[in-house]
């Protein structure tokens, strides 16, 4: 699938889960204000009743105006003639909101006219298995008569408990973005993956062409039965067959190695190896680059603790690929500088170049597998991008660890830390 089609795809997609959690929340939330407003509703009508029942019990006339008035969303008050008994009213206001399906806690105050004060009440849980939460105050209401309030403390709780229906849709809903946002993850990382696939098939044929095909000119031309009359030639066309030869090798190597380590089973031979050693080993291994390239490595072996236990064979790969690092990328003179030092618990080896830098937003994946820095339609310096990969692994499996400082056009400094068994 083309990246222009799997775009268009995803914002489609987004586009979709957004409309429809648009939709979600606006029906809860009309959803919402109808329960609460059925609430209001029918706690009016049951104030209304108690109210009627009272007038009824104190012999008194009931107003002209509806005697219940609501103060905010969870407060309402109530007119009466004549005095409130608090037990009674208790009684009356439970026996009403259960009758009416109303089972929200509340909490009743009776307003003293000696005292001009609201006299707090109880508080009522209608679910007797929840605890009591006693505010011991309500709200005073200007109005001097006779009267009292009723508080829902938990009616946003009660509403949304109601609506058992819209919280299930809601969850389900979320359940199905959260699933279809790690699909939607999962095959972009599939296409990365399939991208980095591809780059690496190219990247691997280019290497293993090149070589094959220089092999083959050589051979042909070893076929001439005349040149074993010019050995200065012969001599010649063979060394580029065994270079030639090295290299295929060197990349085979890498792929298996990498191929070993995606099985985890790296399968260390823990040696006692003196890096210092291992370091001079590697750039042995790269003398013939650097000589092409007339470049110079220079040592600074402060470690005074410089032997430990390691896998020979893995360190000395590690340190092989930092120094053909710093010469393939490096369009100067290569000039390399190995450092290392000591603490209490390890080995610190910097290997510090001049090549062309790594800029910030590659440094940390310049550590991933198949990762290589971007360079647009540049391919001046070939490989599979696995060489840094290869290091991280190495060193971690010993218990290390590896950090890069970097800025392009100023070189590179790779730090390899290895503690003590």
């Amino acid at each position: 699938m083309k990246s222009s089609t799997i775009r268009l795809v995803v914002i489609l997609a987004a586009l979709c889960i957004v409309g429809i959690t648009i939709t979600q929340i606006y029906w809860v939330r009309r959803a919402f204000d109808l329960k609460e407003a059925e609430f209001e509703r029918t706690v009016n009508t049951a104030l209304y009743n108690v109210a009627q029942r009272i007038y009824e019990m104190n012999k008194t006339p009931s107003p002209a105006n509806n005697p219940v008035k609501q103060l905010s969303t969870n407060y309402f008050v109530v007119m009466v003639n004549s005095e409130i008994d608090a037990g009674i009213l208790e009684f009356l206001l439970r026996n009403e909101f259960e009758k009416r399906g109303i089972v929200a806690d509340f909490e009743y105050g009776v307003y003293d006219c000696h005292s001009e004060r609201m006299v707090y009440g109880d508080y009522v849980p209608m679910q007797t298995a929840k605890e009591k939460i006693t505010s011991k105050r309500l709200p005073q209401w200007a109005n001097e008569g006779y009267h009292f309030g009723v508080q829902f403390p938990n009616r946003a709780a009660h509403i949304t408990n109601q609506m058992g229906i819209w919280s299930f849709s809601s969850v389900v809903l979320l359940l199905v973005i959260v699933f279809f946002s790690y699909t939607l993850f999962v095959i972009l990382k599939q296409k990365r993956l399939s991208e980095i696939q591809k780059d690496f098939i190219n990247n691997m044929t280019h290497e293993f062409k090149t070589p094959i095909a220089t092999i083959a000119v050589s051979t042909e031309v070893l076929k001439d039965p005349g040149i074993v009359h010019q050995p200065e030639r012969l001599l010649n066309y063979t060394t580029i067959i065994e270079k030639e030869n090295l290299r295929l090798k060197q990349q085979v190597e890498r792929v298996l190695q990498m191929a070993r380590l995606d099985k985890e089973d790296i399968g260390l031979r823990k040696e006692r190896v003196d890096v210092h050693n291992l370091i001079e080993d590697s750039i042995r291994h790269s003398a013939l680059p650097l000589q092409e390239r007339e470049g110079c490595v220079a040592f600074e072996f402060n470690a005074r603790q410089h032997e430990m236990e390691g896998d020979k064979l893995h360190l000395t790969n590690v340190f092989n690929n930092l120094v053909d690092n710093a010469i393939k990328y490096c369009k100067t003179i290569p000039k390399i500088l190995i450092r290392t030092t000591n603490d209490a618990r390890g080995l610190l080896v910097e290997v510090h170049d001049n090549g062309i830098g790594i800029g910030p937003e590659n440094q940390k994946r310049v550590f991933q597998k198949f990762y290589r820095v971007p360079t647009g339609n540049v391919h001046d310096v070939k490989g599979f991008g696995l060489g840094l990969s290869y290091v991280k692994t190495v060193v971690e499996a010993h218990k290390g660890g590896v950090s890069l400082q970097s800025e392009l056009g100023s070189g590179s400094i790779f730090k390899i830390y290895l503690p003590f068994a």
